[in-house]
């Protein structure tokens, strides 16, 4: 847990959750504070179970280090995880496999920051979580603010079209999409605050929604899921449009927030799966896969 990414403070609480649940569960935990590559595991180490979000954690990094250690973990492996992490990568693979996702262009810093898109649109770093970043521009006279905020993230920015749409998010356990959950924000947008801040955003689990647009958000978010080759769990990001009910992947969060009211941990909850059997079943993904590799 931990991190040296942006999403550090959000990390610690996720692994803070989920050692807390795994020791109730019968488990031996040991915590490690990763705060870059030359982090320590006990030697008898069965399973490192992923709690880092963001940047070294959910880019392919640490799964990289753990594959060159020979350690098993828990999660996507180091293709996925990059790819999924890196907006610009998940958005080719999602347009290749035919899933749904918002029309986009890509802008880098050294190129021309000239937006085609027609407004509203939404600019994004490429390769940050939790909203860091963000802007919503639906003035022209803002949009090169938010070009210069994404871009302090990095050289590569995303610049989506914008969806009036209802945000929601499935979870994947193994091959099994979990029930669909609404997310509100009072605020209207769903940013770093609104995801962190207690009471600031409302959740509805199951969505209010009917069952085929249930069923076929579910089916995006498993194609989506398989398409871009993750393994054992994730959550799948979506805004679905006011207007027709169809659904737009936002992106696939390959360590999604690992606390008790965490989304991934809620989904689970809706269908009996409580937080130690949720942490415990990623555990047993990994060790099972790690006694296949024996």
């Amino acid at each position: 847990m931990g991190g040296p990414s942006a999403e550090r403070e959000v990390s610690l609480r996720s692994g803070a959750a989920s050692s807390a649940a795994l020791r109730r569960a019968g488990w031996r935990v040991c915590d490690v504070d990763v705060r870059g590559p030359d982090f320590a595991l006990d030697a008898d180490t069965a399973v490192a179970f992923l709690a880092l979000h963001g940047t070294f954690g959910e880019d392919g990094t640490l799964q990289r280090l753990l594959d060159e250690r020979g350690g098993a973990y828990t999660g996507c492996g180091v293709a996925a995880s990059r790819d999924c992490f890196d907006k610009e990568c998940s958005k080719r693979i999602f347009e290749a496999a035919g899933v749904p996702s918002a029309r986009y262009e890509m802008l880098t810093a050294n190129g021309p920051r000239r937006v085609t898109l027609p407004l509203p649109v939404v600019v994004k770093p490429t390769c940050q979580g939790s909203s860091v970043g963000v802007t919503i521009v639906r003035d022209a006279a803002r949009l090169d603010a938010a070009l210069a905020e994404a871009f302090r993230f990095g050289d590569h920015v995303v610049v989506e079209e914008f969806v009036d749409g209802r945000e929601m998010t499935v979870g994947i356990l193994g091959e099994t999409p979990l029930p669909v959950v609404e997310v509100r924000p009072k605020s209207g947008v769903y940013d770093y605050e609104s995801k962190y801040t207690h009471g600031a955003t409302e959740y509805e689990v199951p969505a209010r929604l009917s069952d085929a647009t249930t069923r076929a958000i579910q089916a995006v978010a498993l194609a989506a899921f398989r398409a871009a080759g993750c393994r054992d769990y994730a959550r799948v990001d979506f805004l679905v449009s006011r207007r027709d009910e169809r659904p737009y992947v936002l992106e696939i969060n390959t360590l999604p927030g690992m606390t008790e009211t965490s989304l991934l941990p809620k989904a689970a909850a809706a269908v009996g799966i409580g937080f130690e059997e949720l942490c415990s079943r990623m555990v047993m993904m990994a060790l099972e896969r790690r006694v296949r590799h024996v």
